[in-house]
């Protein structure tokens, strides 16, 4: 039997190891760099009767933003970009959640990013639940939203030769979820 969203009632950790937070920025104009942090935590509480009354939390590191590429990465750790000694955490705390669909959700919250709180709307497609081998309670959630980086204080940039710019305001924020339901 396939669970719905109205099934899933409880309180989700999500499961950082089978999770990505990932990003997407133009560089250079002609391609797309793709990066993801590998710290994060948070909970989901799900109201199944009443999708208004759920709740998300997450804490992202800042420093450990990664793009598989050392000397990039040291540069978005910098003052530049995320200044993690200065704002170590980056963090989405939900102000409402509502049904759009049989399996999608959007998720509205404050986002903060170098001490800058912006409200963002994310959109969430509900990819299913399983239990796992090990017995745990399992659900899947896939989203994306393009922000501006410049809105949250990210301005460093570089102008190009031929026009444009080194790196893209706007950055897609990309949210595959792994969470396992508390006991």
């Amino acid at each position: 039997m396939t669970k719905t969203l109205t099934d899933l009632t409880g309180t989700y950790t999500l499961d950082a190891g089978h999770s990505r937070l990932g990003f997407v920025a133009r560089h250079a104009m002609v391609t797309k760099v793709r990066g993801a942090f590998n710290e994060f935590d948070g909970t989901a509480t799900i109201d199944g009767d009443d999708l208004s009354k759920s709740s998300v939390n997450v804490t992202i590191q800042s420093a450990s933003i990664d793009t598989r590429n050392e000397q990039r990465d040291g540069h978005l750790r910098s003052n530049d970009f995320l200044s993690p000694e200065e704002y170590p955490t980056i963090t989405f705390v939900s102000t409402g959640v509502t049904k759009t669909g049989d399996a999608s959700v959007e998720i509205t919250g404050d986002l903060t990013v170098r001490g800058v709180t912006k409200s963002v709307t994310i959109p969430f497609d509900y990819e299913g639940a399983a239990v796992d081998p090990f017995g745990n309670e399992r659900v899947g959630f896939e989203g994306s939203v393009v922000i501006s980086r410049k809105e949250f204080g990210v301005e460093w940039n570089a102008p190009l030769e031929a026009g444009g710019v080194l790196v893209s305001d706007k950055v897609t924020l990309e949210f595959e979820i792994s969470a396992i339901k508390n006991a």
